[in-house]
């Protein structure tokens, strides 16, 4: 329990809610919403159910309830409201902030939870779309803000890759479509962040395909060897760190020479790495995608 967070700056709050600070300094002024504790110096300082009742206090303000109405319901009444709210309306956001509360508590209970009760009404898909996807982006965010701490974004990606890999087991019996296509997932050399490139792999396997997943930091030379192995090949990789941007052209050139020389060849790469990436120098044989959706959705 020592490595639970249990103070948070109004910043925190702010990068973990989005509610502006300015916002949670004057619902705490006019209406009371938060008590914070403050220092010597007088910086505000938050506990831990000041968070939990600023998330469902942004849950309900999100989804229509004015501040005021919020204000005048007692304490023990604001997370019933949330309950109330989320079984007749959008119920991400609230699994979202769910989530969030599991990851700052490294709350098992509460995530496997929060996932049981999505599986009630949406695939694992839909739910890696609308809910893990959000989550990840956000967790990203937090981290490069110091908010959170490697250990909660590490809690976080462990079980969602635990589900992706759950569910892709289940799959891997089932034979590939009678094709000769196979497609190598891999991430380059000290590359780490293989979640996205897991589901990829997940919905390639869920089609059908056959696929060869490498998993990361693969060096590009050690893929050679497939190529006395398979006649048609799609490589797929995902950049989220690495390379870096300035050294990417080089890769791809890199790789098209290396890789690419067979006719059934090709490359396809996703990740924030890319965003600046002048694609059309690219080699034909090499498509960027800026979402996983869209990457399925062509295949």
């Amino acid at each position: 329990m020592n490595n639970i967070k249990v103070n948070f700056s109004i910043k925190d709050l702010e990068n973990l809610t989005g509610i502006k600070a300015h916002t949670i300094r004057i619902w705490e002024k006019r209406y009371n919403l938060l008590s914070p504790n403050r220092s010597d110096t007088n910086i505000r300082n938050y506990s831990l159910s000041s968070f939990q009742k600023l998330l469902n206090i942004s849950y309900l303000n999100n989804n229509g309830l004015k501040i005021s109405k919020i204000a005048k319901l007692k304490e023990e009444e604001i997370p019933i409201k949330v309950r109330e709210l989320a079984s007749r309306t959008k119920v991400e956001d609230h699994a979202i902030n769910a989530l969030k509360m599991a990851m700052i508590n490294f709350d098992q209970v509460l995530f496997y939870s929060t996932y049981n009760n999505l599986l009630e009404n949406k695939t694992f898909s839909e739910i890696f779309y609308s809910v893990f996807l959000p989550l990840l982006n956000e967790i990203g965010l937090l981290w490069q803000t110091n908010t959170i701490t490697p250990a909660h974004e590490h809690f976080l990606s462990i079980h969602i890759k635990q589900k992706i890999l759950l569910n892709t087991e289940r799959l891997q019996l089932l034979e590939p479509k009678p094709s000769s296509k196979t497609f190598v997932l891999f991430l380059p050399e000290n590359e780490i962040h293989d979640i996205g490139l897991l589901f990829i792999n997940y919905q390639l396997r869920s089609k059908g395909y056959h696929t060869i997943f490498l998993g990361e930091s693969v060096p590009m030379e050690s893929l050679t060897d497939l190529l006395e192995f398979f006649d048609d090949i799609t490589f797929i990789s995902y950049f989220t760190v690495y390379p870096i941007p300035q050294e990417i052209p080089n890769y791809i050139h890199k790789f098209n020479e290396l890789l690419l020389k067979k006719d059934n060849t090709k490359l396809l790469l996703l990740g924030k790495q890319l965003f600046d990436l002048q694609v059309d120098n690219l080699p034909k044989k090499v498509n960027t995608f800026n979402s996983i959706e869209k990457l399925i959705e062509q295949l």
